[in-house]
């Protein structure tokens, strides 16, 4: 019925938007619902634990970990952008959402995936100072470095996302308002206005390719060379620990640039042939899975954060105890 009743017969800015979750899995909705629940507040307590075990621990002051307290509030930002409104459509049908806060969503959500391929792009440059060139490690990377290198991360996914969320913003609006989404994920929503919603998509396909592409060619040049670097250690407790490090940045690599991929060419590819349901679920799991997951490989296969979160856990439940 949503499908057929909204409709704005003049070229105005809707007064709001109506997403319909996911199309075809209705009946699922209070499922994914718990499911997408769970998920988020696994991502916000992980990340919000690794954060402040780096903020109050003086020993984790490393570049390293600097680049693991931005990804962490990053993927914060990542999942609070979607998450609730989703779970609230899929709870208890609340669909409605405001034009400015539908181009919210869209630009945070946006921008925060654009920001994260940028860190994981810093943190692979990281390991391959550290392993590569371990003499000039704290030379290279002194705090200013750091804080510039995230400023340009910042920066250069306001100048990509800023141009994209306008141009669909101020697009004519003059049919249906109902997006066959779940959050503002921007292609559903232009193609929603009555102009072609070729060049915002197009834009963002291209953008996209450059920025992930580029991004993910020198990360993978980076560990080409780190690779190298470590099967040439005489040692095999050194090179054990070197590779030890490095999956846990390839597992959050591959948990990002691989739904991430398969959401964006799906959509464009693969949208005859692939169900809609299908496409609306890769581009919420994108957004979501990251999250949820970063802080579980970080906190377990890191054995550093792993003794910090454990000691600040245990000092907390011993503070607690003496309390009562």
């Amino acid at each position: 019925m949503m499908l057929g009743l909204h409709y704005n017969h003049t070229t105005e800015p809707p007064a709001s938007f109506f997403l319909v979750g996911i199309p075809g899995l209705q009946s699922s909705h209070l499922w994914l619902a718990i499911s997408l629940s769970a998920m988020y507040s696994t991502a916000l307590l992980g990340n919000i634990l690794i954060m402040t075990v780096i903020w109050v621990d003086s020993t984790l002051q490393e570049p390293m970990y600097w680049f693991l307290y931005v990804l962490a509030a990053v993927d914060i930002v990542m999942a609070s952008s979607v998450v609730p409104k989703m779970v609230s459509i899929f709870c208890s049908g609340n669909s409605s959402i405001s034009f400015n806060a539908c181009f919210t969503q869209m630009y945070f959500a946006h921008m925060a995936t654009a920001v994260e391929t940028g860190l994981l792009l810093a943190m692979a440059f990281d390991r391959y100072i550290a392993i590569c060139k371990p003499l000039h490690y704290k030379r290279i990377l002194t705090p200013p470095v750091m804080l510039g290198i995230s400023m340009v991360i910042i920066i250069r996914a306001i100048i990509f996302m800023t141009p994209l969320s306008w141009m669909v913003s101020h697009g004519p609006f003059c049919g249906s308002h109902v997006i066959l989404h779940s959050y503002c994920e921007h292609i559903a929503v232009a193609k929603l206005a009555c102009a072609d919603p070729m060049p915002s998509s197009l834009y963002s396909l291209i953008g996209s390719s450059i920025i992930v592409g580029s991004d993910a060619a020198f990360i993978a040049a980076s560990y080409n060379l780190i690779l190298r670097a470590v099967f040439s250690l005489s040692s095999k407790n050194a090179q054990l620990k070197a590779l030890s490090t490095c999956g846990s940045h390839m597992g959050v690599m591959a948990l990002y640039y691989l739904p991430g991929m398969a959401s964006i060419y799906v959509a464009w590819l693969g949208k005859d042939r692939v169900p809609l349901h299908t496409q609306v679920l890769l581009a919420d799991l994108y957004l979501v899975i990251p999250p949820t997951l970063n802080p579980i490989i970080y906190g377990l296969r890191t054995k550093q954060m792993r003794e910090r979160i454990w000691g600040l856990l245990m000092h907390c439940l011993l503070d607690h105890s003496n309390l009562g």
